[in-house]
């Protein structure tokens, strides 16, 4: 396969792509989501920020990728030698931030300061990763320009 040729990109890698930014997308946006209103309220509503918005963020999540409008979701693989660092960059990004925010709630205690430092940690290794991704500097982030085989890093 080449990446940026303007080929069909098979269904099943569009609906498990689509699934993938689910994941990736949904919980890191309900979690940031959860954190700022903890951070400006000091009252946690994890629950029923999970109880009420998982279901319509996920519909809207997997009627973007039906539509075609994530990136590697697309119908045709052009372009893909740089949406693939999104993707990546994205998984990086949240499986850190994720683990990170486990850590420092596990030791921090469930106070307004504490939330918002939980928040600054987050917000933090999310934008850290994601420019990590930017630059290359990530496995599967560094962009595969047009005519260059696909290599497996």
């Amino acid at each position: 396969m080449r990446f940026d040729e303007d080929k069909p990109n098979p269904l099943y890698r569009r609906v498990c792509y689509t699934f993938a930014w689910n994941a990736v997308l949904s919980f890191a946006l309900l979690n940031l989501a959860g954190l700022a209103i903890a951070a400006a309220t000091g009252v946690w509503y994890m629950k029923q920020i999970y109880t009420y918005a998982y279901a319509p963020l996920c519909a809207v999540i997997l009627m973007l990728g039906a539509a075609g409008v994530l990136p590697r979701v697309r119908r045709s693989t052009k372009g893909e030698g740089t949406e693939r660092r999104y993707f990546y960059g994205s998984v990086w990004a949240v499986v850190a931030a994720q683990a990170l925010l486990l850590a420092v709630w596990k030791t921090l205690p469930a106070t307004r300061t504490a939330a918002c430092i939980k928040l600054g940690v987050f917000a933090g290794m999310l934008l850290m990763m994601g420019l990590a991704a930017r630059r290359g500097a990530l496995p599967r982030t560094r962009p595969i320009v047009p005519g260059e085989l696909m290599v497996a890093d």
